[in-house]
């Protein structure tokens, strides 16, 4: 993570997750468990123009039992990702996290070359359960189910 508490966005969705899970890589499980907590401290705020949908229950990853909700936008052929998620569930706002960080900022066919196995890759799925490890893997599948609608928009 840059100082900044975000990767360089210059890179690719693949490079970006790397550069994650080499950090990660190099923890034991605690100290995994606390830098996915930095990830959930950096998630942005959800932004004003999208907090009626999600009052309204719109964009909500059902199959997560934490309430998990995301927008993607294509902008000038670069993906944006803004979440929402419940503050008490920490190591899910975390992963949720660490999607936003590595996908933002990259083309919409880098975000979904990405591997769907990130849990394992980042050495958590053990320590997180396995009702939370489906959910998280709810998560990835919507935000690329997102990715592929707004590429489709974006042809049409």
């Amino acid at each position: 993570m840059t100082d900044s508490g975000s990767v360089d966005e210059s890179k690719g969705a693949n490079e970006k997750l790397d550069a994650i899970v080499a950090e990660f890589s190099d923890l034991d499980p605690r100290e995994r468990l606390e830098l996915l907590l930095d990830f959930a401290e950096n998630l942005p705020p959800l932004p004003p123009k999208y907090q009626a949908e999600r009052d309204a229950g719109q964009h909500r990853v059902v199959e997560c039992q934490t309430p998990v909700f995301i927008w993607v936008e294509v902008n000038n052929g670069k993906l944006q990702l803004f979440a929402d998620v419940a503050p008490e569930a920490p190591t899910v706002k975390g992963f949720v996290g660490i999607l936003v960080d590595a996908l933002s900022g990259t083309d919409p066919q880098s975000a979904l070359a990405t591997p769907l196995d990130l849990l394992k890759r980042l050495g958590l799925a053990d320590a997180l359960g396995m009702v939370r490890a489906r959910g998280l893997s709810a998560v990835q599948h919507y935000i690329r189910r997102l990715v592929e609608k707004a590429t489709a928009n974006q042809q049409s």
